[in-house]
């Protein structure tokens, strides 16, 4: 049996929430805090911009409570069901640092909750997350993580990610070949410190991903995060690791972003890689061809009835069997 509770905090005069999921009973146990991945990707791992509400976190949490390990899973104050009010409060004011103060908040909710071991806490990240995860166990911090899961990390800066994943959109498109040099054209001019000036050419979904990351509101956090990637922070990692890139994922790739992220991390014991067969970004199991995953990268992510990769889960569930016990 497990259960699940609303938990609640400030930061920065902001209300924050989260979900903590624990076994009923025994303990103290130890505990998994989970961060989410881009955009307004909430503490469940769904997002507005993706059909279906069965996220990974919250499957995830009730396998981590079933093996006896607690969890915290919470909203960014740019996600989930207050961001409308939330926005005014952090326009401008959003960054990396300001997403690891959101995470060292979290990790002291976590710590405080009753039959919780704070000296066995584990940062799990997805996706972006896993930045903000290596950012705190890179950083002096006086509850230091007692492992970290990294959970589709990017091995390549943030705008080389996207740019990857534009070029497979725009690939389905009959012109695609010849829309694709506007695209390169204006992430030249964004990483040089420029406006993007997407030329109107380019598919309307394809220009509103490029403006994202030149909203006021999302600045200077989008000008960091593009530069962005997880080889640097990983290389000075101490304690045990676990890297995890399914080869379903069609955002991050387990050949070109698993390879620097081997690379950083060679001759570091404490860092195990695993890239399970069929796990898509989000740790669940896609059965489909490349080009249906091709043709509907964000499709399965949510919808009912999909399910946590056996082998990612397996992989994770044993891992953090090893480390946290």
């Amino acid at each position: 049996m497990t259960h699940s509770a609303e938990v609640s905090w400030q930061l920065d005069g902001i209300d924050m929430s989260g979900t903590f999921t624990t076994p009923d009973a025994g303990g103290p146990h130890p505990a998994v805090v989970m961060v989410a991945g881009s955009g307004p990707t909430d503490r469940d791992w769904t997002s507005p911009l993706l059909p279906g509400d069965n996220g990974s976190a919250v499957l995830l949490a009730e396998y981590l409570a079933a093996a006896g390990i607690a969890s915290l899973r919470y909203d960014k104050r740019a996600s989930g069901p207050h961001v409308t009010e939330n926005i005014p409060k952090i326009a401008g004011r959003l960054s990396m640092q300001s997403h690891l103060d959101e995470l060292v908040a979290a990790v002291r909710v976590l710590a405080a909750q009753h039959n919780i071991d704070s000296a066995r806490i584990v940062g799990l990240g997805n996706s972006e997350g896993c930045l903000h995860v290596l950012h705190y166990a890179s950083s002096a911090q006086d509850l230091p993580f007692a492992g970290l899961v990294l959970t589709a990390p990017p091995g390549r800066s943030i705008g080389a990610v996207l740019l990857t994943q534009l070029r497979a959109q725009i690939g389905s498109l009959p012109d695609g070949e010849e829309l694709f040099p506007l695209v390169e054209q204006a992430v030249a001019r964004y990483s040089a410190g420029e406006p993007m000036d997407a030329d109107p050419r380019l598919p309307a979904e394809v220009r509103g991903v490029l403006a994202s990351f030149e909203i006021p509101v999302n600045l200077p956090f989008a000008r960091e995060l593009w530069n962005e990637d997880a080889t640097a922070a990983l290389a000075s990692v101490t304690v045990p690791t676990l890297v995890l890139i399914g080869r379903r994922d069609v955002q991050v790739d387990a050949e070109v972003d698993g390879g620097p992220l081997q690379s950083a991390a060679s001759g570091m014991p404490n860092v195990t890689f695993t890239f399970p067969e069929h796990a898509n970004h989000v740790l669940k199991e896609d059965l489909r061809s490349p080009e249906e995953r091709a043709a509907a990268p964000g499709s399965g992510y949510n919808e009912p009835g999909t399910r946590l990769d056996p082998e990612a889960l397996g992989a994770i569930l044993s891992w953090l069997r090893d480390v946290v016990g």
